[in-house]
């Protein structure tokens, strides 16, 4: 077993090193995503090192009878592909909070949830300061209305500074 995980250990560090890169210090676009998240998001990235960075995603919701907000902190690591293409993976948690109206006697009329998030993606970065990324992000909530196994993927354009 302590084997197999410094073989993993060693794998990892040769991938990190042999892929190190400049990546943006800054970006800051939307991201668009499907109905188990928050919708559209403001997105921002700050790099951390050659290879890491933290992503924040800050979604609003509102619809007839419910108003919403969604808060994704990620720790992600980058790895490059070809050219200007880049994978990365992460791992974070969030808050949101929901507030419903005009609902039947018995249903509570707000929520209050935490979440832990994983996430997965492809980037593209233009020569132009511009950056095109999809991405697959898990998220295991917990509260009352917010307390299964989400999966919500999402495309993101973001602006490189």
């Amino acid at each position: 077993m302590k084997r197999t995980l410094l073989v993993i250990i060693t794998f990892f560090s040769i991938i990190t090193i042999s892929n190190a890169q400049d990546i943006s210090d800054n970006a800051i676009g939307i991201r668009l995503g499907d109905s188990d998240g928050s919708g559209a998001e403001i997105s921002y990235q700050r790099a951390l090192g050659e290879n890491n960075r933290l992503e924040l995603d800050l979604g609003l919701r509102s619809g007839n009878n419910y108003d919403g907000f969604k808060l994704t902190g990620l720790y992600q690591w980058v790895w490059q592909l070809e050219g200007n293409f880049n994978w990365y993976a992460g791992a974070g948690a969030g808050l949101g909070s929901y507030s419903f109206d005009n609902m039947p006697p018995g249903f509570d009329d707000s929520e209050t949830f935490l979440f832990l998030a994983g996430d997965i993606g492809i980037e593209y970065n233009f020569d132009i300061p511009l950056q095109l990324a999809i991405d697959a992000r898990p998220e295991l909530g917990f509260g009352d209305y917010s307390d299964d196994l989400d999966f919500d993927i999402a495309l993101s354009l973001r602006y490189r500074f």
